[in-house]
């Protein structure tokens, strides 16, 4: 630490020259500190969230080896409860902290008087001293932030007297074994038994401890002090990264729209790494209440892991311990668009939502307005897109500080267009998860292809004789289709129309046509392509039977090329359970207006009773050239588990509407581990409910 400048003494000794004349001048000035709050204490002391009601000082000049007055001051907590244990060694009530000052107050007259006892002392920059990191990580700096109080630079960095006693007495224990009590016993230092005062006796035995620390060799003492960081930094996570599994924990309930500014400030006091905050999302790409937060050491992590149940406004957080593989998975990223897009440090990031797919540069900045500047313009923004090139309608933007980003926050639900834009804070760890899901697989979940049988079967065409229609308005009808093909719907073959739905039973905003020519698909794609349904243009594009089919059973068929179905994957199913040649069943539509009505139940969606077509029962002749039981083929039966105790064999031939049962095996539908037992005894040859 740099030596104060030498000011005008007192006659009598010249302080230079003593300094000069020490062979170990010490750091410079120091105040012992000690707290007590109304909960518990040691090495407990702040896990419990209570407020702070005691605080006891003492200024040294380790230079001179001077000591000032010793200060005790009590402070008023909102909750006037003490705990027993507080009672019991503090000798304080309720009625005492009644008439005491608030913290504010205290904290500013311990400013005034430890600045004045300092310049009588010699003058200089005064650093605070404590026994263990509790004091000012757990109890004041939180405290702090939850009254909205700005704490002083000093309370920002101080020694921790466990910590430079060990630098000189290493074998005796560990460190956080350490008491006041226990140094003094090593060092043989005589205390003052007979002294009852909570915390004059702590104050006066650390004083003396760092005295006797001072008469030793080693001149590194009181030279690096602990720090608090003041402002948590944002930055990107490789996946090559390693992180210690030591230093990471999981926060759980968190309130959905809290950012990671809004993490860090739950952990204020505790030093964060760099980008270290990583809110997780759920499978619909938003947040799911949880964070994985990153510490610089496991210290600060066990500290974490102590606020436990602490609060965030009016919910209580769980804090667990996680694993750095955990957080790599959740925060990390190989883009280097993105590591170019978060190089930019002390950024906001702000995440859009909902932007139309021709959104550009100029159309994001053109909606934020001039009053909110994104940093480095159409640079600082990132545009979020599938693996084929596709808009998501998701975006990314940089604010240089935080009152742009409030200002840009107004925008929340603004038009863009005939659409409303939604604005949320964002941080590093999203940019890279949306990024990591978008460009990998999309948001929902893969599961695995159910063995069913086709409806009916695909006729094959040669070369490339169907259409993918891209972009449908969900509300799209089969009637809205042939209506947006015009005069090519006369040459769709019968059962050619395939609507897409997704997990939930949900249109997909896809369908397959299968037309009666290449030349047809070829001239309804020229004709039909981006033309407008419902104020949304549609992608009409050639495509082949084969690429229907795959796509139909959970394939992808993008810009980059075909993928196969799940089902067609050797590493995801035993090739014993796929059937080599499965045998469609035949399903036939009723009124013959309908006949291009029938709604697809394929993979990726989840069987479904359509409610545009009526079935009929296949006929009998059809039947018996076909294989009499699809459940019959190898792994083709189906367990179900976690089923409610209430549930009736309505409920559960309802899971399977519009699906054919074998006739022969209805008494196999049975619980697991009951004797067996008949549950229809009529065999139908199919169920529809």
């Amino acid at each position: 630490m740099t030596p104060p400048p030498p000011q005008p003494q007192p006659p009598g000794p010249d302080p230079a020259a003593d300094s000069a004349a020490d062979p170990c001048p010490g750091p410079g000035p120091l105040v012992v500190l000690f707290g007590a709050t109304a909960g518990a204490l040691g090495p407990d002391l702040g896990s419990d969230e209570t407020d702070l009601i005691l605080l006891v000082w003492q200024t040294v000049e380790p230079r001179r080896r001077q000591v000032g007055t010793l200060h005790k001051s009590l402070v008023r907590a909102e909750a006037a409860a003490l705990s027993p244990q507080c009672c019991e060694a503090s000798g304080l009530s309720a009625d005492s902290l009644a008439r005491a000052e608030p913290l504010d107050k205290v904290l500013q007259q311990f400013s005034q008087l430890v600045s004045a006892e300092v310049a009588l002392l010699g003058g200089g920059p005064y650093m605070l001293c404590t026994d263990g990191q509790q004091l000012l990580r757990q109890v004041l700096h939180p405290e702090a932030s939850r009254k909205n109080l700005v704490l002083p630079d000093t309370f920002f960095s101080f020694y921790d007297l466990r910590r430079e006693f060990h630098k000189q007495h290493p074998s005796i224990c560990p460190t956080k074994d350490l008491t006041v009590a226990t140094m003094a016993q090593d060092l043989g230092l005589e205390t003052d038994a007979t002294e009852d005062d909570f915390g004059v006796w702590e104050v006066k035995t650390m004083v003396a401890i760092i005295l006797h620390l001072l008469e030793g060799p080693d001149g590194q003492l009181f030279s690096k002090p602990e720090v608090v960081k003041q402002k948590y930094e944002t930055g990107p996570c490789s996946k090559a990264d390693m992180v210690d599994s030591e230093t990471v924990i999981r926060a759980r309930g968190l309130p959905w729209q809290s950012s990671d500014q809004d993490v860090a400030r739950f952990f204020k006091g505790l030093n964060i790494a760099r980008g270290g905050v990583a809110l997780c999302l759920n499978a619909q790409g938003r947040r799911n209440g949880e964070a994985l937060v990153r510490f610089v050491d496991s210290e600060q992590r066990d500290l974490a892991l102590q606020r436990h149940k602490h609060h965030m406004g009016v919910r209580y957080i769980e804090v667990y311990k996680a694993t750095g593989e955990e957080f790599v998975k959740i925060a990390g990223g190989t883009s280097l668009e993105v590591v170019r897009f978060l190089s930019r440090e002390d950024q906001v990031v702000l995440r859009l939502r909902g932007l139309p797919f021709s959104a550009g540069p100029a159309d994001v900045l053109a909606f934020l307005g001039p009053e909110c500047p994104v940093t480095g313009g159409a640079d600082g923004l990132l545009f979020v897109r599938h693996s084929d090139g596709r808009p998501t309608g998701d975006a990314f933007a940089l604010f240089a500080c935080e009152e742009l980003a409030q200002a840009a926050l107004r925008r929340h639900k603004g038009m863009l267009g005939k659409r409303y834009i939604e604005l949320f804070r964002s941080t590093a760890a999203e940019v890279q998860q949306v990024l990591n899901r978008y460009a990998s697989s999309p948001l929902l979940p893969t599961l695995t292809a159910p063995l069913l049988p086709i409806p009916f079967p695909l006729v094959a065409g040669t070369g490339r004789d169907c259409v993918r229609l891209r972009g449908l308005p969900y509300t799209a009808t089969i009637e809205d289709i042939l209506s947006f093909l015009g005069e090519i719907a006369a040459d769709i073959r019968p059962h050619g129309v395939h609507m897409v739905l997704n997990q939930q039973g949900r249109p997909s905003g896809d369908a397959f046509i299968q037309m009666t020519s290449a030349e047809r698909a070829l001239a309804a794609a020229q004709r039909c392509h981006k033309k407008v349904m419902k104020e949304r243009y549609v992608e009409v594009v050639p495509c082949s039977t084969e690429e229907m089919s795959r796509v139909l059973m959970g394939g992808t068929l993008g810009r980059s090329g075909m993928s196969p179905p799940p089902c067609k994957l050797p590493s995801l199913l035993p090739a014993t359970r796929v059937p080599a040649t499965p045998a469609p069943v035949a399903y036939y539509p009723g009124p013959a207006t309908q006949l291009y009505m029938n709604y697809t139940a394929y993979y990726p969606s989840p069987p479904v009773s359509p409610t545009t077509v009526g079935y009929l029962t296949t006929p009998p002749a059809t039947l018996a050239s076909a294989p009499t039981s699809v459940l019959s083929q190898p792994g083709a039966l189906i367990r179900m588990q976690g089923i409610p105790y209430t549930a009736g064999m309505k409920d559960l031939l309802s899971v399977f509407q519009a699906y054919q049962l074998a006739p022969d095996d209805y008494t196999s539908l049975m619980p697991v581990g009951d004797p067996p037992r008949t549950v229809l005894q009529a065999p139908k040859e199919w169920v529809c409910l």
